[in-house]
């Protein structure tokens, strides 16, 4: 671990920023749907997975929390078992924001389906069949992600060539062809499959949009325009969640390869870990804009 990291009060003080404005934006998010659910209201379909994409956010970015303390504040205090557990948390906790955003964006499309096609009949099913397919999701990911628990572990006291340091206190050995093409076989089909069922529901809930503008325009005049339904309104904002979430998992990937190619390159390692908590940091404040209750109170909180 390149030292530049402790002694730069910059980077630190980015790092430590980007984190707590994440954990308070969803910690915002998650409080007001659990008030929504306590309070008797009834819930839309998309309220459990936000809610649950808030909670996956706010615990993934308390564990980085306490990574970030041993990449900031060189200490080498952790044993095997701390660092085994907080990083196979942390890439657990990564794994279930993909699944979520794709299963909602998949929710929203069939919300939005209309009566005649053959997703309409999965309108009333598919809220509750969500958490069971993220429990699938889950175990599956826990499980590709179990050479973690094997390969993590304390950083040697001697300096090793063949290691990549995950944090000042954890590193990673190097796992044997047969073993690491396998898992990382496996995470590239999980992640390209539900990568895919992103574009393909977003093509999807476009090509309907388009097509409800093209019959909104029909039926009213071209002066009048008629107001966005609640739907509507919730598809462009998962639209925007998932384009920008395809955008940062892109330039994630990117990073990913060229920190692989440089190996334990200062620079690659600082991009990488801004970029990628930059989507939980910003997702919760796109659906707190779509969300008039939320904006009210905290224009209260800000003016009182």
């Amino acid at each position: 671990m390149n030292h530049e990291l402790h002694t730069n009060p910059h980077l630190r003080n980015t790092f430590f920023s980007e984190i707590g404005i994440g954990i308070l934006a969803n910690s915002i998010l998650l409080l007001f749907h659990i008030l929504k659910f306590t309070s008797g209201h009834r819930p839309k379909p998309t309220d459990l997975p936000i809610a649950l994409l808030a909670l996956i956010h706010l615990l993934m970015l308390l564990i980085t929390a306490f990574i970030a303390t041993d990449i900031f504040i060189s200490h080498r205090g952790w044993d095997d078992i701390t660092c085994k557990f907080l990083i196979y948390l942390y890439r657990n906790f990564r794994g279930l924001s993909l699944c979520t955003t794709s299963l909602l964006s998949v929710l929203q499309a069939i919300i939005l389906s209309p009566r005649n096609t053959c997703l309409a009949k999965f309108k009333h099913k598919s809220p509750f069949h969500m958490p069971c397919a993220l429990l699938f999701l889950s175990v599956f990911y826990m499980f590709i992600s179990s050479h973690l628990l094997i390969s993590i572990i304390a950083t040697p006291n001697l300096t090793l060539n063949n290691i990549m340091y995950a944090t000042e206190s954890c590193s990673i050995l190097p796992m044997s062809y047969l073993m690491q093409s396998t898992f990382s076989t496996l995470l590239a089909l999980r992640e390209a499959f539900l990568i895919s069922l992103m574009v393909l529901s977003t093509c999807y809930m476009m090509t309907l949009l388009c097509r409800h503008k093209r019959q909104s325009q029909h039926l009213h005049s071209t002066s009048l325009s008629p107001r966005a339904s609640p739907e509507e309104r919730a598809t462009r904002t998962i639209l925007l969640l998932v384009s920008f979430f395809v955008v940062i998992y892109c330039f994630d990937c990117i990073i990913s390869c060229s920190r692989t190619m440089f190996q334990n390159d200062p620079t690659f390692y600082n991009i990488h870990f801004f970029v990628v908590h930059i989507y939980a940091m910003v997702s919760p404040f796109v659906f707190m804009s779509t969300e008039k209750h939320i904006g009210n109170l905290l224009s209260l909180c800000v003016t009182g």
